[in-house]
């Protein structure tokens, strides 16, 4: 019953959802990064910071991700021939992939850190600038260690929503578990069987992920 499985290796079980573990772990670094840098644009003292900020959660998270995910293939590949220092089609379109979940992920980041920002009390940030600390460094110093503190639970959920999400980069033709489903389903009957073996697949990647960040959040939690 399960010859399907050691038989079907183009790509292998396996490999698919190894792709689809390198496509969450490098979207989730650079959605962290990014997201952050949209948090900080959106509590900055500077107007055109705040707007540019606002603007773009607002937008972007009212998109479709298949949306966005085709258009960093079809528009910025096929129409502006960014390859992102690709060689071949295969690694342009993991790394466009990896592009498209950052700007659309980065956008649920910030408002996970931006609220994380809101609980820290404003006298700690008048007391920084009293004593002399620039906008930036009250951000690094003081502000953004505490709301990541606050907000590890938000940003457990957001990273869980991504590992799904890579599912999407099917629709470019990266060849993660969702693709590998698909064109195993196509070739044999058994559906139920193939859905519930990937399904099962994306449970081991999340919850463990899921219950760490769980516990971890209560364990750093910011006593007030």
């Amino acid at each position: 019953m399960f010859d399907f499985l050691s038989d079907y290796d183009n790509p292998s079980l396996l490999g698919a959802f190894w792709t689809t573990v390198q496509l969450t772990v490098f979207s989730g670094v650079g959605s962290l990064v990014w997201g952050t840098l949209l948090a900080a644009m959106r509590v900055s003292p500077v107007p055109l910071m705040r707007g540019f900020g606002t603007a773009y959660v607002n937008i972007v998270r009212n998109i479709p991700l298949t949306v966005v995910i085709i258009f960093t293939s079809l528009g910025l590949a096929d129409i502006f021939r960014v390859t992102m220092g690709g060689d071949d089609f295969k690694t342009q379109y993991f790394r466009l992939a990896i592009l498209g979940l950052v700007a659309y992920t980065a956008a649920f980041v910030c408002e996970a850190i931006r609220s994380g920002i809101n609980t820290v009390p404003l006298g700690q940030a008048e007391a920084a600038r009293a004593i002399g600390l620039t906008f930036s460094q009250t951000l690094r110093l003081i502000v953004l260690p505490q709301a990541f503190r606050s907000v590890i639970g938000p940003l457990a959920n957001v990273l869980i929503a991504l590992t799904k999400n890579t599912t999407v980069a099917a629709a470019i033709g990266v060849a993660e578990a969702a693709l590998l489903m698909k064109e195993m389903i196509e070739n044999e009957a058994a559906v139920l069987l193939i859905s519930g073996i990937f399904a099962f697949g994306f449970v081991v990647l999340t919850l463990p992920t899921g219950l760490f960040l769980g516990w971890l959040s209560k364990r750093l939690a910011v006593k007030r």
